[in-house]
């Protein structure tokens, strides 16, 4: 089983839509799982073509606590509100105290203040849901997608990495699309993942994220690629990422034109290789993922290459005031 973690650093620089065309790509050959790791703001399924009907199944998903008032042992004394970190006790129009669960982190301290056993309770809370539903591509997908003010995404998305584990065999590739910076949810993208495709586009943001991410991918010790989305931008820069791919020994697949196609397969919730096929994105992308499909069948030399030298162990440094 291989996972790939296809990941950017920034938003907007066209990593869901790499993942969708490799993932079409490979299915037509392999076994493919995609993920899509971004759960506050999941998106695939949209480029996918699909709709709310097509989920085949849903599951809550439940990981945090949140504080409750019983209103009819509360006796309004007010304790709870003086002393709540995170301001989440107001009084309503009724002149009940009540807890807003959306800033609410189930901290309990107003339990410790309250004089009447039982007033304040503490019970789970929804955090979002995972779902996951068989595209018209003959792929999986599985996705989530994070309640507003809810923590915790990045332990959503080991849930829906966890879950395509259990559905895979020893021949499966699991796509996994990353969320944008280098977050809880990037880390647990690329967290146990086998190589990371990394996606950035010619522009002093991007470029900078583009390190950054880098960074993360060489402390899990990984492997990565690099693909270079709208290059015809900025050409300078464009050659000054692959130059930077060159020299931090980065696997360059390829680099992608900007093309009005793109957002208007985005209107049509179409994935660009199938509404546009004949376009210079459409053909620039399929030649990364041929590429990447290259890489799956010299699996071993590519990793040996490319994987990243061990890190010199840390040393603390020790500054001694003067006189010692």
């Amino acid at each position: 089983m291989i996972e790939m973690a296809i990941a950017s650093g920034k938003g907007g620089v066209g990593k869901s839509t790499v993942s969708a065309t490799i993932a079409i790509t490979l299915a037509r050959k392999r076994k493919v799982i995609a993920v899509d790791a971004d759960a506050d703001a999941p998106n695939m399924h949209l480029i996918l073509g699909m709709k709310e009907s097509d989920w085949e199944w849903e599951e809550p998903y439940s990981d945090s606590m949140i504080a409750k008032i019983i209103q009819e042992k509360c006796i309004k004394c007010g304790e709870c509100l003086k002393v709540c970190p995170y301001r989440a006790i107001s009084l309503d129009p009724y002149g009940n105290y009540v807890i807003n669960p959306v800033i609410c982190e189930g901290c309990l301290t107003c339990s410790l203040v309250c004089p009447v056993k039982g007033a304040i309770v503490r019970e789970q809370a929804l955090s979002g849901i995972m779902r996951m539903a068989r595209t018209k591509y003959g792929f999986p997908l599985i996705s989530a997608r994070l309640n507003p003010g809810r923590p915790n995404t990045g332990k959503l998305v080991t849930e829906e990495k966890t879950k395509a584990k259990e559905m895979s065999d020893q021949e499966t590739v699991i796509v996994v699309d990353s969320a944008a910076g280098i977050g809880c949810q990037v880390v647990s993208s690329l967290a146990g993942a086998n190589m990371a495709i990394l996606v950035a586009e010619p522009t002093p943001a991007s470029f900078n994220a583009l390190k950054r991410v880098h960074t993360l991918a060489k402390h899990f010790m990984q492997p990565a690629a690099l693909v270079i989305n709208k290059w015809d931008m900025n050409q300078r820069l464009s050659q000054e990422i692959e130059a930077y791919a060159k020299e931090k020994n980065l696997d360059f697949l390829g680099k992608v034109p900007y093309d009005d196609s793109i957002p208007k397969s985005m209107a049509l919730m179409k994935p660009v290789i199938e509404a546009f096929p004949d376009s210079p994105a459409s053909i620039a992308l399929l030649e990364v993922a041929e590429r990447v499909e290259g890489i799956l069948s010299d699996w071993r030399n590519w990793f040996m290459k490319y994987r990243p030298k061990k890190p010199e162990p840390y040393k603390p440094v020790i500054i001694k005031p003067e006189g010692f």
